[in-house]
Parts: C-alpha cells; structure tokens; sequence
C-alpha cells in the first residue's frame, strides 16, 4: 500500500490553552523505527494527560511527538513483531495519537477485543496497561488471591 508522505494531525495553537486551541495541522507522517508499527488512526482516547498537556502544564516525554494523544485504535499499515497490515489494535503511545497515522512501540498494542468499536477501543490501552502492570508486575497478584478495589473513579474505575 503506497502511504501517503503528509498526514492531517492536531496541533495546539500558541502551546497551550483551551479546547478551541486545538487546531488541524499538515505535518510529516511519523518515521518507523525497529520494532513500531504504523496505525491508520481510526479514533484516539482523550484522558487527562491529554488535557493537561493541552493547558501547558504535562511537557511530552522526551523522543515523544509534540502531538497529544497516548491512546489509539485503527489499522496496522506497517506491521512488526506478530503485528501483520490489516490487523485491528489499539495502542499505549508516547504522544502523537491525534493524527491520521501514529508510530507505536508493536509492544504496546493489543488485539481490538470482540465487540468494542474503535471508538470504544481507544479507550483501553491506558487503563488496561496500568491495571496490568499495577496488579500483577508490581502487587504481585496471583490466582486465588483477593483483590479489594475501593473508591475507584475516573478511567482506571471505569
């Protein structure tokens, strides 16, 4: 498939502000390097880094795009890893999801779980991610064990 070498993304006008700042720009598709994909952005989750980031107050990591967006569902276009073009992933990114294409670490997308529309999958990756990593790489959670979760709000309770 021929990729297009421009794409339409969000930037913020003036580095910071209100929704309104938010503005569509022509900008270079992103470069993939070993072991990204490359997704056809279908949707893209807001969440609070997105906001804050948006009112001048969360900088983007260091590497990552000035572009907002941590979250995306689509089509894999360039595929690696057990990633193939055509498969349906969303995706935990570094910045850079509110474009037409996003360059994601293959590590960090997953299979579009059966019945979630993209919409619905954009909204994954994060909470997914963090419950993962929070229960059972560093609480060490087990089979039979007991999980209490109390007073959980926001993405993450949801």
């Amino acid at each position: 498939m021929a990729l297009p070498t421009q794409m339409t993304a969000i930037e913020i006008v003036g580095g910071a502000g209100g929704a309104d700042a938010l503005r569509p720009t022509r900008a270079p598709l992103p470069a993939v390097k070993s072991g990204e994909i490359l997704i056809r952005v279908h949707a893209a989750g807001v969440n609070r880094p997105d906001i804050v980031q948006r009112q001048g107050g969360y900088p983007p990591p260091p590497g990552a795009p000035s572009t907002l967006g941590l979250e995306v569902a689509g089509e894999v276009v360039i595929g690696a890893g057990r990633w193939r073009e055509g498969d349906r992933v969303c995706a935990l990114l570094g910045g850079g999801g509110y474009a037409q294409f996003a360059a994601v670490d293959a590590r960090h997308a997953l299979t579009i779980p059966a019945g979630l529309d993209m919409i619905q999958a954009a909204s994954l990756p994060e909470t997914a991610f963090t419950v993962f990593v929070n229960l059972f790489e560093h609480g060490a959670l087990k089979a039979g064990e007991t999980l209490l979760v109390h007073a959980a709000s926001s993405g993450i309770g949801v």
